[in-house]
């Protein structure tokens, strides 16, 4: 027998402070004797965020994650990835001890929250066959009459919040080169020529998708992974590639209908003899966002980790930002609450955030964390480099308290702790 149990105990005052796991493994007749083995997982979060544990060949029979909450016990949803188990603690705003444990044999068949389906072009991630996020892999053209130029392959569009309001929007007609989310580099200096891979117009360069390396959806996360090329239209006399791109997106179960979570990691290198120079321009990588037509001066709003809002965030560092706006009915909010990864470049991460009168006094709403703002970035050639940002997309109100809990469960991730093994009677 294996036999695995996650204790989590709190009081109403200690809920929103350090969050200890501790897990208790007997192995039985497998190694010929009782054995203990403690691992203390370590992290502060006061919100729903997924925890992953670290296997070993113990786990190598078919086992079952179980929760145990005032001596009721139930299935518990997981997926191992990479020799790691992920699942979604439940909340603990009524409850003050609850414990996992792993048991010996299959796992029931669960609801299988998560799907993907390839329609028309457009990777969907689904929850529950609800579409909540694309990524366009086939190539979306301008309307007729505007120039082929700007069309484009490789962005993420639409996301859609639980209630089922889009937040994203693509080839506005101010902006034919903005697509959803997306991130492609602007002032670029490939030797002594520049490359634009941002305003597609200039045709200097774009960004497109070549092929997908990986796809997976479960119960916890739905996610894939897509080689993107960043292609240099002036350089040679024929297009080269001048950066190669893997882009990472994950899709997290958070156990409540008003919010899903997202991961958004680009890994990209240059195979080119002398790199590239990303030169210092407010805008240009990172992630940038178009919003929907629906949100203008009057009805969104910009709340940053250092207290800045829509009219002073432009230009200022962050760890995190709130961007939300009024719903389409009209009796509520949304937004997306937009995370920087310590380990990026220029973290707490600059930002560009349209002006509140821009766009002819529109205030349509523009936000994307902006690694070269201010400071000029050399990629070396053949070397990888790595940018993460996590998103959580919400209906109704998302606190700065609760900001701040989602990005300090990003930036600080539980750990395992590996105790001493010790001999039971």
């Amino acid at each position: 027998m294996i036999n695995v149990t996650i204790v989590s105990q709190f009081s109403q005052t200690t809920k929103c402070a350090c969050c200890i796991f501790c897990l208790m493994l007997v192995f039985g007749c497998k190694y010929g004797k009782d054995e203990t083995m403690s691992i203390v997982l370590e992290g502060s979060s006061s919100v729903i965020s997924p925890v992953g544990l670290e296997l070993n060949e113990v786990f190598s029979d078919t086992f079952s994650l179980m929760m145990e909450v005032n001596g009721e016990a139930s299935e518990v949803p997981f997926q191992v990835d990479d020799n790691r188990l992920y699942f979604t603690p439940v909340s603990l705003d009524t409850i003050q001890k609850v414990s996992y444990y792993i048991v010996k044999g299959k796992p029931a068949s669960l609801d299988n929250s998560f799907s993907q389906t390839k329609e028309h072009g457009d990777l969907k991630l689904n929850w529950k066959d609800k579409a909540l996020l694309s990524y366009r892999y086939e190539m979306t053209y301008p309307p007729k009459g505007v120039d082929s130029i700007f069309g484009k392959s490789g962005f993420i569009h639409p996301i859609i919040t639980p209630k089922g309001d889009t937040l994203t929007r693509i080839q506005p007609p101010d902006h034919y080169h903005h697509y959803g989310l997306w991130g492609p580099w602007t002032h670029t200096r490939i030797d002594t020529t520049r490359v634009d891979f941002w305003n597609l117009g200039e045709g200097m360069g774009t960004v497109l998708f070549k092929e997908f390396k990986d796809s997976i959806a479960g119960d916890v996360f739905s996610s894939f992974t897509a080689i993107q090329e960043h292609i240099d239209f002036k350089t040679q006399e024929k297009p080269q590639v001048a950066l190669n791109e893997d882009l990472e997106v994950r899709l997290w179960n958070l156990g409540r209908q008003d919010r899903y979570m997202f991961d958004y990691t680009s890994t990209f290198s240059s195979p080119l003899e002398n790199g590239i120079l990303f030169e210092a321009y407010r805008y240009g990588g990172g992630i940038g966002l178009r919003f929907t037509e629906r949100w203008k001066a009057d009805n969104c709003s910009v709340l940053t980790s250092e207290g800045k809002d829509r009219l002073t965030a432009d230009g200022s560092n962050a760890r995190w930002a709130i961007v939300s706006g009024a719903s389409t009915d009209g009796k509520s909010t949304s937004g997306i609450l937009f995370m920087s990864f310590p380990e990026n470049r220029m973290h707490p991460e600059p930002m560009r955030i349209w002006p509140i009168d821009g766009n002819n006094g529109r205030g349509d709403m523009f936000f994307e964390f902006c690694p070269i703002r201010h400071e000029e970035w050399k990629i070396e050639a053949n070397k990888n480099y790595e940018l993460k940002y996590r998103m959580v997309v919400f209906d109704g109100e998302l606190t700065a308290e609760e900001a701040e809990a989602y990005w300090q469960s990003f930036a600080h991730p539980p750990k395992a702790i590996i105790a001493k093994n010790i001999s039971s009677n």
